[in-house]
Order: C-alpha cells, then sequence, then structure tokens
C-alpha cells in the first residue's frame, strides 16, 4: 500500500512540475527510520527553467512539527536553489508531511513530501 502511494505521488509530483518554471531534482524523501527527538533535515534542490528570475514567496508545512526554509531572494534563469524541510521528530510511529511551495510566477502551489518512520530512543542504562 505504501508503495502505490509513493508512485502516485511521484506522478502528480512530476505533472505538477512539469508545468512550472522551476525544476525540483525530487519532491519527496524518506528518512526512513529516525530516533526519537532527534531532528532530521533534507533540502530539495530545484532549478529555475524559466527566462527570468524565480520567486519563491512562500513555503508552509503542514503542521509545526515541519520547517521550511526557502531563499527570499530570485534564483536567476539557470541557476539552483534549495528549500530546507526540517522535521522534529518528537512523536513516534510513522509520518507523511507535505510542504506546499508558492512560486509568485504560478497560481497553484507546488508539493514536497516527507515521510520516514520516528523510533524510540534507546533508554540509557543506570549504573
Amino acid at each position: 500500500m505504501k508503495r502505490i502511494f509513493l508512485i502516485a505521488s511521484l506522478l502528480v509530483s512530476i505533472v505538477s512540475f512539469s508545468q512550472t518554471p522551476v525544476v525540483f531534482t525530487t519532491a519527496t524523501h524518506s528518512f526512513g527510520k529516525v530516533k526519537q527527538g532527534k531532528p532530521v533535515t533534507f533540502l530539495f534542490t530545484f532549478k529555475n527553467t524559466a527566462s527570468k528570475p524565480a520567486v519563491v514567496e512562500n513555503a508552509e508545512a503542514d503542521c509545526g512539527c515541519t520547517k521550511p526554509e526557502y531563499p527570499k531572494e530570485p534564483i536567476a534563469p539557470g541557476q539552483t536553489g534549495t528549500i530546507k524541510v526540517t522535521y522534529n521528530a518528537a512523536a513516534i510511529g510513522a509520518f507523511t508531511k507535505h510542504v506546499r511551495v508558492k512560486l509568485a510566477s504560478d497560481q497553484d502551489p507546488l508539493t514536497l513530501t516527507i515521510s520516514g518512520e520516528v523510533i524510540a530512543a534507546p533508554v540509557p542504562a543506570h549504573k
């Protein structure tokens, strides 16, 4: 079931990204298993394929557990930029989070997806 969801997400991402002047190297990232309480970060890299500068107006996450950071300056034609996404890994269990990236030149936001599973951190032994 997870595999079907991932494939569907990739296809939707490819279709949505093909209509924009910004092309991401990947629109999804799986962190796999991460330890509880240890934040994880991934850099989504994109290239401006348009003939004019690309401006990221905003990047918003589903919830406060995910923090996106985006470039505030325009990305020149042919240049690359990154959207840094950090997940706080506080709650144990599987997660899938989305970040919507709004470009000045596009009406509809692009969606980036992170996923993984937070596992309990080992409890230190008492002496």
